[in-house]
């Protein structure tokens, strides 16, 4: 197999992880961790991710509870909640914050399944660009006879065979994120 192919699938490997993470962070009716995700708090003068100053679980389907390891993070921890525009109200007992997902409506849903699909489509053509470079590499290896006209044809197929499957994978990632998200 080709460097070159094998570069195009490691890109196009972590194009399909990248859109899985971002997929991660679009809110369905149920919670998940993963909603915290990127939202830094302001401990000890310095910004941290949610995850290093407190232990969150989900004891109920539709809840998250933030527990700080120091209960004077519980402010700092609500502040950046609030600020993250996740569109939810915590809600603390002074040791542990509690997040209430709120059923999603189903106009809400629908919006969030076009925004699904436009994200899908931002990835399907970065993972075509992949394969566009990956071609134009070929055709100046074949240009500089470090390949053959025969060698060139089989890497374009197999390029295509790897953007197919890649985006094959985004359609079901984005089919099942998709069904999840118009669950009731």
């Amino acid at each position: 197999m080709s460097e070159v192919i094998i570069e195009l699938t490691d890109k196009m490997e972590k194009s399909v992880e990248t859109f899985k993470n971002e997929l991660s962070k679009v809110r369905t009716g149920r919670a998940s961790i993963s909603l915290l995700d990127g939202i830094s708090v302001d401990a000890y003068g310095s910004p941290m991710p949610m995850n290093q100053v407190a232990t969150m679980t989900i004891p109920e389907s539709r809840m998250i509870a933030i527990q700080p390891w120091d209960p004077q993070m519980v402010p700092a921890i609500e502040k950046a909640i609030m600020a993250s525009n996740l569109g939810l109200t915590p809600a603390n007992d002074g040791k542990v914050i509690r997040l209430t997902i709120p059923q999603l409506t189903e106009e809400r849903r629908k919006e969030l399944v076009k925004q699904v699909r436009k994200v899908a489509e931002e990835f399907r053509v970065a993972i075509r660009n992949i394969r566009r470079e990956a071609i134009d590499t070929l055709k100046q290896q074949k240009k500089d006879k470090e390949i053959s006209e025969d060698d060139l044809f089989k890497l374009q197929d197999d390029a295509q065979k790897e953007t197919d499957t890649y985006v094959k994978q985004i359609d079901v990632v984005t089919e099942h994120k998709e069904k999840e998200m118009m669950e009731v």
